[in-house]
């Protein structure tokens, strides 16, 4: 018997950790295993013909929020093109359906609910044999005419018997990213979360984890993302395998989702020894309302969050990655622009804010009513109105996370971004402010160059009282600068390139100068000057010189020059500073 199991993607670059731990614990008592991956932006037919030229007897779908629709779909064609085809569905997307989901689709054939390996293999084992397969645990199955559903049994007790999907090459770490679990299961509660029905964590063997990361770490795989729902719900157990990555990682970059307020002294102390760039941590914040957090049942300690992500900070060794939900039950609007400022007070590089989802089989989705919740009802589920905001109001915040995206996520306009927040006196209200502006301009429709990011920003700036907008017009400028080689057949409005003579001198001395010293290395300087009057860190009059370093095989590097003051007889006096 041969089986397919497949999955589409998001993005060509994503892999699936999910279908190899299934092939693995499966093994060799369910006949031939392939692994399938494609992409939802793939034509189904395409996908169609390349499934059915494998000559499969059983295809067995991952399905997930971004997947659903797709997946389904070719589902329903599948069945049409090749009767008689076992077809099989699991994953958190579908874990929650009844009967009506076979009713929809009548070439479906089985349904895992939750975790699949253990039901998975039963059913392929059985019909390997040429059995009819019995009452399984975790499983629905078509028989005939009949939905027969098997009891909610526990998941797998012990982890380490899911054969190593690494060592047994089944995952394809070829793309650059691969996806890494070392327990299942949550401490908390959210009621937004799937994890909300999970009773207990469960972690994989230290020697189980240690051989993985090994594995990986001796092929220098560029990104691992850990998809332990809490990384660090066990202290001494998360010091472990830090510790065991710091002795071992030479080049690899490992993603963490942990809770903040659960890092102690020790653990600080040895994240203070790692190399800087090597670890970014997730943390979902949430909310910053503490009624909101008590309403779904997340117990945090808001301060020692807080002060958790401070010390992070500080250290400047691990990038931070901050969320926060929208639409959570009792937080308003303007509650929720109140934790926006709260959470970018704490300088996280990465601030994203998505509405909560309310995903089937979560304890909220079934407390929706009661907190009078609208969503809709294909996924991603999103909400769409609540007792505490309207539609508009939710609107308005997506328009903010988008313009987080941009602005602040990207790390190209930080100088913008603090005077933006001076100007209207918080973070929140000035991105109200850019909102209305983008949204007046239809802005949000289409995507945006980030020389037309810049430019719009600038009209923006000109819409101000003449002070703010000369403050504006250098943050963006100064910003831009940074980021972007500036052409002066491009140039944007908002720069100011009025050198005096002695400047201009100063400046022929200096490109002269870096230019000798790179000669002969392979390097490429162009350069840029500009005055400033109104930047934050030197509010008078000075220039800037910009140079712009490039070279065969590696990115652009920006390197910057401050013009010391000019005396009053017009020659340049005192030292050189630069960075």
């Amino acid at each position: 018997m041969r089986t397919i199991l497949a999955t589409l993607h998001s993005k060509f670059i994503h892999n699936s950790l999910a279908l190899p731990c299934l092939a693995a614990y499966c093994g060799d008592t369910c006949g031939e295993l392939l692994i399938r991956e494609f992409t939802v932006h793939e034509p189904r037919e395409a996908i169609l013909a390349m499934l059915l030229a494998e000559q499969p007897d059983v295809v067995a779908f991952s399905v997930y929020l971004w997947n659903r629709r797709e997946t389904l779909d070719l589902i329903d064609a599948l069945a049409v093109a090749q009767p008689g085809l076992r077809l099989v569905v699991g994953g958190p997307e579908v874990s929650f359906e009844g009967p009506a989901l076979f009713a929809r689709h009548p070439g479906l054939t089985a349904v895992v609910r939750g975790e699949g390996e253990e039901p998975l293999r039963a059913l392929l084992s059985a019909w390997t044999t040429g059995k009819q397969p019995g009452e399984i645990s975790r499983l629905t199955l078509r028989r005939d005419e009949e939905i027969a559903s098997g009891p909610d049994g526990p998941p797998l007790a012990r982890l380490d018997d899911i054969p190593s999907p690494f060592e047994n090459g089944l995952i394809d770490c070829e793309r650059g990213f691969v996806y890494y679990e070392t327990s299942r299961g949550c401490p908390f509660r959210c009621s937004f979360c799937l994890s909300a029905n999970d009773d207990r964590v469960r972690s994989y063997s230290m020697a189980r984890i240690e051989s993985d990361l090994r594995w990986l770490l001796e092929r220098g795989v560029p990104k691992i993302k850990l998809v332990d729902r809490t990384f660090n719900y066990d202290a001494a157990r998360a010091r472990e395998i830090f510790t065991f990555i710091l002795a071992h990682n030479r080049t690899s970059h490992l993603h963490f989702e942990i809770a903040a307020h659960l890092l102690d002294a020790p653990t600080f102390t040895l994240l203070e020894q790692v190399p800087a760039g090597m670890f970014q941590f997730e943390i979902g914040v949430q909310s910053t309302l503490q009624q909101t957090l008590t309403a779904i049942d997340r117990r945090v300690c808001l301060d020692a969050l807080a002060e958790s992500v401070r010390r992070l900070r500080r250290a400047g060794r691990i990038t931070l990655h901050l969320d926060l939900v929208a639409g959570l039950p009792g937080e308003g609007y303007s509650d929720f622009l109140t934790s926006i400022d709260r959470v970018a007070a704490l300088a996280p590089h990465h601030l994203q804010i998505e509405p909560v989802k309310l995903l089937p089989g979560t304890p909220l989705r079934r407390q929706a009513a009661r907190h009078a919740i609208r969503f809709d009802p294909n996924p991603p589920y999103t909400i769409l109105g609540s007792s505490d905001l309207d539609f508009g109001e939710l609107q308005r915040i997506r328009e903010t996370s988008r313009l987080l995206d941009l602005i602040w996520n990207s790390g190209n306009m930080q100088t913008f971004v603090q005077v933006l927040a001076e100007g209207f006196g918080s973070l929140a209200k000035g991105l109200e402010h850019l909102a209305n502006y983008w949204r007046q301009h239809d802005l949000f429709r289409f995507p945006s160059s980030r020389q037309a990011l810049f430019e719009q920003c600038g009209r923006f700036a000109t819409r101000q009282d003449e002070a703010w907008h000369g403050r504006l017009r250098d943050a963006l400028a100064y910003d831009y600068a940074r980021c972007e080689r500036v052409v002066l057949s491009r140039l944007p409005e908002f720069f100011d390139v009025n050198l005096e003579l002695a400047e201009q001198a100063w400046v022929r001395r200096q490109v002269e100068a870096r230019t000798e010293a790179i000669r002969g290395a392979g390097i490429k300087l162009q350069h840029f000057a500009a005055v400033f009057h109104h930047l934050p860190d030197h509010p008078e009059r000075t220039v800037r010189l910009f140079c712009y370093l490039t070279e065969t095989g590696r990115g652009m590097t920006v390197e910057e020059f401050v013009c010391p003051q000019l005396s009053t007889t017009g020659t340049i006096t005192g030292s050189d500073p630069h960075g």
